[in-house]
């Protein structure tokens, strides 16, 4: 399908990935990648996803945790600096 990862680009990405099981089995996080993908790069609404990559929510909410998830990661980066520049 169009927009999907390449191998290539799965095993760069797949270490990547949270991989703490917590009380929901995990889904395919490749399957999922892919949807969130496809979506950015073709434009198209989180409603059109195709149904083989999932269910669109699905794609939605994890998009909306990684993109959380990594706010988080910069502003912890950006702290010590933040510290020194302020004192």
């Amino acid at each position: 399908m169009r927009y999907e990862l390449t191998d290539c680009e799965w095993f760069a990405i797949k270490p990547l990935l949270p991989n703490k099981p917590r009380g929901v089995p995990r889904v395919a996080d490749r399957r999922v990648l892919n949807g969130i993908f496809w979506v950015l790069r073709s434009g198209a609404p989180w409603r059109d996803l195709p149904r083989s990559l999932g269910p669109y929510t699905t794609s939605y909410n994890y998009r909306s945790c990684l993109t959380c998830h990594a706010l988080y990661k910069l502003v912890r980066m950006d702290a010590p600096r933040h510290r020194k520049s302020v004192n």
